[in-house]
């Protein structure tokens, strides 16, 4: 890859995490306040999981300027990868099927963020 598109990764895994600190401290206090259940919590999570990528998709896909499925696809492994290595070893749990479900619609989510946020961004430079 080009230089260019190692700083714009960097930008959206930089934005990925500060949107995903400050959806869950949002949400965090969402639940102190109102009583959920917690297929509720589940699916508001998910929900929130997946705007959050397909936005740093897109952002990373206008820094990028070029192959934006393949920001996308670094976006949400990169993502991934961390729930990974954090469940795996802060709790010694690999991932179940649901989770393996969720994460393939976050990988999607994150490679047409990046795919759109590349067709939005002006023509690379050559």
């Amino acid at each position: 890859m080009e230089k260019i598109q190692w700083t714009s990764l960097l930008y959206g895994w930089i934005i990925l995490f500060v949107l995903l600190f400050i959806s869950s401290f949002a949400l965090g206090l969402f639940l102190k306040m109102i009583n959920m259940t917690e297929a509720t919590l589940s699916w508001t999570t998910f929900i929130i999981g997946l705007l959050i990528l397909f936005s740093c998709g897109c952002i990373t896909g206008l820094k990028g300027k070029a192959k934006g499925w393949l920001l996308g696809v670094c976006i949400g492994a990169g993502f991934t990868g961390f729930v990974f290595l954090v469940q795996f070893l802060g709790y010694q749990q690999g991932f179940t099927l649901t989770q393996v479900m969720y994460h393939g619609f976050y990988l999607i989510a994150a490679i047409l963020g990046g795919i759109i946020g590349v067709n939005f961004s002006s023509p690379a430079e050559e």
